[in-house]
């Protein structure tokens, strides 16, 4: 159970990240609640996750997650520029993620 509640709070990681960058210094109100509303949820999930796995563990993959589906969700939405390599390098976070979680 700790590892689905880590992947959701790494996936609202990336949602509170996105949110952020939208929010233009907290003076948009929709995203900035946003902001809040994912910052809040992905902490408690990674604090409630972090009582059973590794705390080094549970950090590298929340981050992994909501580093990897901020990039592509940027890529995917023209925010960033996308390219292969970009790819290989997002692909690369998201295999060292995976290893984490198979020698744990």
């Amino acid at each position: 159970m700790s590892w689905i509640v880590l992947v959701i709070s790494g996936v609202l990681e990336a949602v509170w990240a996105t949110a952020l960058g939208r929010s233009e210094g907290f003076s948009k109100l929709g995203p900035t609640v946003v902001f809040g509303v994912g910052l809040i949820g992905s902490m408690a999930g990674l604090a409630w996750a972090m009582r059973e796995l590794p705390t080094g563990t549970a950090y590298a993959v929340w981050v992994g997650i909501g580093a990897s589906l901020t990039v592509v969700w940027g890529m995917a939405t023209g925010a960033e520029p996308a390219s292969i390599v970009r790819l290989l390098l997002v692909a690369g976070i998201v295999g060292c993620v995976i290893g984490l979680k198979l020698t744990t």
